[in-house]
C-alpha cells in the first residue's frame, strides 16, 4: 500500500487483510495525521517517502520492502471481500499464474459498478509499476510473458475487492479530478496514442464538462486500440457517456452496444447495459429498454439500480405485479431507495393497495427528507390531497 493521511479509511482497509496475508508493506509518503500510527498497531511494516508525484515510482520502492511470494496491492479506500479469500489463497499456490485479475466493485458509484484491476502477481524480480498516474503492471507483465511463455494470466469470479473512492464526496473531499489530470496530461504528452491514458483522461475530461477534448482523446484511443479489450470497452463505454450529455442518444446507443459486444466479462459490462437501457426507453423502445436492464440482472442479480430500472419498465408498460416485484427487490438490496418506496407506493396505489401504497409513500417520506426534503414536502401535500393521510 502507499498511503497519505488515511486514517479515517485505513483501519476498515487492514481489518479486511491482517488475517489473511503474511505481511503488509505501507509506504507513508507524507501524512501529517494518525496513519503511520494506525498501520503499525495493526503489524504492518511503515516506510516513510517522499512524494514525488509519480505513483508508480512510489509503488516500486513499496515493492522493494516485500519479502513473500505474492502480493496484493490495496488502497486504503479500498476493502478485500472475505468470500475471495480462499479464491485467492487457491491461486497464489498455483505454479502458473504469474498475475492473477480481480474484480474490483464500485461502492456508491453512479457509473459503472465493477472493473477488472491487474492487483494481484507473483513477486517477479521484472514485475514493476509503470505510468505516474493509474500506476500499472501490466506493462511490465506483458514483456515477461514474451520472454517467458510458461506463464499464465488468471482471473477470479467474484467481487474481490471493495473500493469506496469514486463515491462524489470522496472525490470532492481529496481533489482527486485536479491531481489526476495534470499527472495524466503529464503523460499524455509523451505518450499522446497510448489508450489506456487516452481512455481515463478522456473520461475525466467528459465528467469535468469538456466534452470535446474528452471524445477527442476517446476516439484517438479507439484507433489506437487494437486487442485490449478491456480498454476498448472502457473507451466506447465513456464515449457513450459523451454522446448522451450531447442529447445525441443514437451515436450514445451505437457506442453501448459496440462495447458490450466485446469479448470481455460480462460482469464488467453491467453500466453499459444499463446505460443502455435507460437511452432506449429515453428513445421509446421500451422492450428494447426491458431486455438491457433484465440482461443486466441476468449478470448480476444483486444490481439495485437494475431492479428499480426495470420496475419504472414494467410500470410504464402496465405491468404492474411485475414493477411490485422488481421495486421490492432494490429496496431489499439498498434499503434506504427513495425513489424506489416512492415508486412502489404509486403503483400499489394503480392495483388498490392502499394500505401498502401509504406504507410506500412514507417510507419514501422519511428517507427524502434526509436528503431531499423538497421532495418530502411534495409528496406529503400530494397525500394529503389525495386524502390519504
Amino acid at each position: 500500500m502507499i498511503v497519505k493521511n488515511e486514517a479515517a479509511t485505513l483501519p476498515k482497509c487492514l481489518s479486511s487483510v491482517v488475517n489473511v496475508v503474511d505481511e503488509m508493506v505501507v509506504l507513508d509518503t507524507g501524512s501529517s495525521d494518525r496513519t503511520p500510527h494506525i498501520a503499525r498497531e495493526f503489524g504492518a511494516k511503515v516506510y516513510d517517502f517522499v512524494w514525488c508525484n509519480d505513483f508508480s515510482i512510489a509503488r516500486n520502492t513499496a515493492l522493494k520492502y516485500v519479502t513473500g511470494d505474492w502480493v496484493l496491492v490495496l488502497d486504503a479506500d479500498e476493502t478485500l471481500t472475505p468470500g475471495i479469500v480462499p479464491h485467492l489463497k487457491n491461486a497464489a499456490a498455483s505454479e502458473e499464474y504469474l498475475l492473477v485479475n480481480l474484480v474490483r466493485q464500485e461502492v456508491g458509484a453512479e457509473q459503472s459498478p465493477y472493473s477488472l484491476v491487474s492487483r494481484l502477481f507473483r513477486h517477479h524480480p521484472d514485475i514493476r509499476f509503470e505510468r505516474p498516474y493509474h500506476a500499472l503492471v501490466d506493462d511490465s507483465v506483458s514483456a515477461i510473458l514474451q520472454k517467458e511463455p510458461q506463464w499464465q494470466i488468471g482471473y477470479l469470479q467474484g467481487v474481490a475487492i471493495l473500493h469506496a473512492g469514486y463515491q462524489k464526496s470522496a472525490i470532492a473531499q481529496n481533489n482527486k479530478y485536479a491531481k489526476a489530470q495534470a499527472t495524466m496530461e503529464g503523460f499524455l504528452a509523451t505518450h499522446p496514442h497510448d489508450p489506456y491514458v487516452c481512455s481515463k483522461l478522456g473520461a475525466l475530461y467528459v465528467e469535468t464538462g469538456k466534452i470535446d477534448q474528452g471524445m477527442e482523446l476517446l476516439k484517438r484511443g479507439i484507433s489506437a486500440c487494437e486487442e485490449e479489450y478491456e480498454i476498448l470497452y472502457e473507451l466506447h463505454y465513456h464515449l457513450g457517456i459523451a454522446y448522451s450529455r450531447l442529447k445525441n442518444y443514437q451515436q450514445a446507443i451505437t457506442h453501448y452496444e459496440t462495447a458490450i459486444k466485446l469479448p470481455i466479462y460480462p460482469i464488467l459490462k453491467l453500466g453499459a447495459y444499463n446505460n443502455l437501457g435507460s437511452l432506449l426507453k429515453a428513445s421509446g423502445d421500451l422492450n428494447g429498454a426491458k431486455k438491457a436492464y433484465e440482461t443486466a440482472l441476468k449478470i448480476d442479480p444483486k444490481f439495485a439500480t437494475g431492479h428499480y430500472n426495470l420496475g419504472m419498465i414494467c410500470k410504464t408498460l402496465n405491468l404492474f405485479t411485475e414493477a411490485i416485484a422488481c421495486y421490492q427487490k432494490a429496496i431489499k438490496l439498498k434499503p434506504n431507495y427513495a425513489e424506489a418506496y416512492q415508486n412502489l407506493g404509486v403503483v400499489q396505489l394503480k392495483v388498490g393497495n392502499v394500505q401498502a401504497s401509504i406504507t410506500a409513500f412514507k417510507n419514501a417520506i422519511l428517507l427524502h427528507e434526509q436528503g431531499n426534503p423538497e421532495e418530502a414536502m411534495r409528496l406529503r401535500q400530494g397525500l394529503r390531497e389525495m386524502g390519504l393521510v
